[in-house]
């Protein structure tokens, strides 16, 4: 199961370009987020060129302007392939949680202050960007990475009055469904509105066929752990990044 969920991860947040490499996928999206510019060890065929390999990666990723970027899961092939790239100095980053929360467990949002599109729409992309101080350029990759995924994708935003507080994803595959991108505008946090959006998406999730949720959370980012944590949220494996800027 822990490898199905590291599947529709990649699968819910996708890159511009991707291929397959010997077993390892290589993704692309101008350098906006690890996971999209990042490379996964999914299989190896032969872990004798494993050095040979890492060094085409960096000469690819070098090509296009991007640092190179190994994502480390408990399911990467060569099993000691962290190792190798510590001892290549490549750097840790981002040491990140997978979480799981079986919806049935979720309570119902108290408000019906929320907006829900099937599709991307500019008013929530500029929330989005708005809200986590996106460039006009990521702005724009963020719109053709998820504009063009033909998963079950809602975009949230949750509003004070006529204010819109907090804003997210949520992206169906099978029966579960991933968040995305959830923040808050900065100056209304710690008021409860990212729980209150994550239980509107739960309930649209449970409405559309899910029975369990999934996340992501960067384990520095103490509170999003520690909502996570109040809602039920459980961790079932952890991940990390191997940085190694390029010259």
């Amino acid at each position: 199961m822990n490898r199905k969920i590291e599947e529709y991860a990649l699968n819910a947040w996708p890159a511009l370009q991707s291929f397959v490499y010997d077993g390892w996928l290589l993704r692309f999206a101008n350098g906006y987020t690890k996971r999209s510019n990042s490379i996964s060890p999914i299989y190896n065929e032969n872990e004798q060129n494993t050095l040979d390999k890492i060094q085409y990666c960096e000469d690819v990723y070098s090509s296009v302007g991007l640092d190179t970027i190994f994502k480390i899961t408990p399911f990467v092939t060569p099993g000691n392939i962290d190792n190798i790239l510590n001892g290549l100095s490549y750097d840790v980053v981002d040491l990140s949680s997978v979480q799981i929360l079986d919806l049935s467990e979720l309570e119902e949002p108290r408000t019906n202050h929320v907006h829900v599109s099937y599709e991307m729409t500019n008013e929530w992309l500029h929330t989005l960007a708005d809200m986590n101080e996106l460039s006009k350029s990521n702005a724009g990759i963020t719109q053709k990475l998820l504009s063009e995924s033909f998963l079950r994708k809602g975009f949230f935003t949750l509003y004070y009055d006529t204010i819109p507080v907090a804003c997210g994803i949520g992206v169906i595959e099978q029966n579960h469904v991933g968040l995305y991108d959830i923040v808050t505008d900065p100056k209304y946090r710690n008021r409860g509105y990212a729980r209150e959006l994550i239980l509107h998406i739960g309930k649209w999730a449970k409405l559309n066929g899910a029975s369990h949720s999934y996340l992501l959370v960067v384990k520095s980012n103490t509170p999003a752990v520690k909502l996570y944590e109040r809602l039920g949220y459980q961790e079932i494996y952890s991940y990390w990044y191997r940085q190694k800027k390029r010259m």
